[in-house]
């Protein structure tokens, strides 16, 4: 069995990247995939369930994880609260052959590059920063106040899109998709994973003798 893939999928706020894991996920069933579960501090919220959402741990049981090297990445955000990707369950997963999506911020792509060398990283640009600010004010969840504070650090964000290997601009949802399962169709087409994915045939082809 081949391992799975694991991708970084990075974008600033209001670009579309979670609805296109979702329609990823509920669309595509060519491959085992699925999001990483992050550990965090916080305290759950109204519907949040315990190693759905997130892993719901203590801060000393976070920092105990994180003396033992047991995250590819984690942060301290707003009020203190850790949050973290576990790298057991990541190799626990990729080992059965699941592609795992990790929906992460630059940052935390930084210090995962340094740990997986074979990790592929996808940014999701917006078509222009008025459609973004527009998209922010529709969901409705947030005060103008917010919303500034967003458009700012989005263009942050974006300034990084070159540290990714793919590129996706997420102007028409529905092409975006398209993309997102291109990349994906590429990455199990590369040479070293169709040399363990289908070894058999290869070695078949290679043993057989015709005369002419």
């Amino acid at each position: 069995m081949s391992q799975g893939n694991l991708y970084i999928l990075s974008a600033p706020s209001g670009a579309g990247k979670s609805s296109l894991i979702s329609a990823l996920l509920e669309r595509d069933s060519s491959t085992q995939k699925m999001v990483s579960i992050s550990h965090t501090t916080r305290d759950p919220r109204p519907g949040e369930i315990d190693g759905v959402h997130y892993y719901f741990v203590s801060k000393e049981e976070f920092e105990s994880l994180i003396k033992q090297d047991l995250f590819l990445e984690y942060a301290t955000v707003f009020g203190g609260n850790y949050y973290g990707t576990s790298l057991p369950a990541i190799q626990e997963n990729l080992a059965k052959g699941i592609d795992v999506f990790l929906d992460i911020d630059w940052q935390g792509a930084q210090q995962i590059r340094k740990k997986v060398v074979n990790v592929k990283s996808i940014f999701i640009l917006p078509p222009s920063l008025p459609e973004l600010e527009r998209r922010l004010i529709g969901r409705g969840q947030d005060s103008e106040a917010v919303i500034m504070e967003r458009m700012v650090k989005a263009k942050n964000e974006i300034s990084h899109y070159d540290e990714y290997d793919y590129i996706i601009i997420n102007d028409n949802f529905e092409q975006a998709l398209a993309d997102l399962q291109s990349i994906l169709s590429a990455e199990r087409l590369t040479k070293d994973y169709q040399q363990v994915e289908n070894a058999v045939l290869i070695h078949q082809l290679l043993d057989q003798s015709y005369e002419i």
